[in-house]
């Protein structure tokens, strides 16, 4: 770490990331069409990188759900676009899988702002990571980290707090040779190499980070029993098309028509996955409340009980 004349600090990293890519030295000079080719053809790259970390991946979302049925919480931490991607995906799962609101918490350097627009110095801020993570994690949580580089302050000194919390820590990264891999129990090193805009992590390194946490908080909530079959059956219709989204769910799962999915929908007061267990098992719609309350609302498990007379 250096400092510029005006006292401010500055940093020199060595990811791959900050490499040059040799396929889009002439970038400027080439035409539209191959721009955008040669942009394709790097993110063409980047399934094939994370396809190597899968098992690192599998072995986060154990320890998430561990974590949750537990009674903990799942975090992520970031800054800039990793952060982005950490708030999205916590965005999304209540109106997918109808989560529970603190099953999964985003924290993004500089705040909600910086979703926006860039917060100066907030991601070289450990300290102001580790007070967060201090202010939040508990024992028993698990903490994500997401940082292109592997270095970022705030996201190292929220994973440093937590673990003296007493949490599970998981760093996701682009550089597969990050120092902080040995400080973290399970390390998510992605190998997606130069950007075709050197440094611009916003490409390569951001698409590897959201197919990561895609795989990752997707198992979470199959592994939860948010998902029977390939169906989302505790989805939350806010709108037409959800609403007939449920019909067509229930008639894939059941067999049954639409009239019947319908009344099995009505009778459920809307609660999917409660029709879903009544019209496969026969049982009224409190049977089958009762029967998902004691197989920790899982399809399967409910209908099982049901069979054998034991809810």
């Amino acid at each position: 770490m250096t400092a510029e004349a005006d006292g401010r600090a500055v940093v020199r990293v060595g990811s791959p990331t900050e490499r040059r890519n040799p396929d889009s030295v002439d970038l400027d000079l080439m035409s539209t069409r191959d721009v955008v080719r040669v942009i394709n053809e790097a993110d063409r790259t980047v399934p094939t990188a994370v396809a190597a970390v899968l098992d690192e991946i599998a072995a986060a979302v154990d320890l998430a759900v561990v974590a949750i049925r537990s009674g903990r919480r799942v975090h992520y931490f970031g800054a800039g676009t990793s952060g982005r991607l950490g708030v999205l995906d916590v965005a999304e799962l209540p109106p997918t899988f109808n989560s529970p609101e603190d099953w999964f918490c985003a924290h993004l350097a500089g705040g909600t702002g910086a979703v926006f627009r860039p917060v100066e110095d907030a991601e070289d801020s450990d300290g102001g990571g580790e007070r967060e993570a201090a202010d939040c994690v508990h024992a028993g949580d698990l903490v994500v980290g997401l940082a292109a580089s592997g270095r970022t302050p705030y996201v190292l000194g929220a994973l440093r707090a937590s673990r003296a919390a007493g949490a599970g820590t998981v760093l996701v990264a682009a550089d597969p040779a990050a120092a902080a891999a040995a400080e973290v129990d399970v390390f998510i090193g992605v190998d997606t190499g130069p950007e075709v805009v050197t440094g611009s992590t916003r490409m390569k390194a951001a698409t590897a980070q959201k197919l990561v946490l895609n795989a990752f908080s997707t198992a979470v909530m199959v592994r939860l029993g948010r998902v029977y079959s390939n169906l989302m059956i505790d989805m939350v219709a806010t709108n037409a098309k959800l609403r007939g989204r449920m019909i067509s769910i229930l008639e894939e799962a059941t067999g049954y028509g639409e009239e019947a999915c319908r009344r099995a929908l009505a009778d459920a007061d809307g609660d999917l996955k409660a029709a879903l267990v009544a019209l496969v098992s026969g049982a009224s719609v409190a049977d089958a409340r009762g029967a998902l309350a004691r197989s920790a609302g899982q399809v399967r498990g409910a209908v099982a009980l049901l069979a054998t007379g034991r809810a």
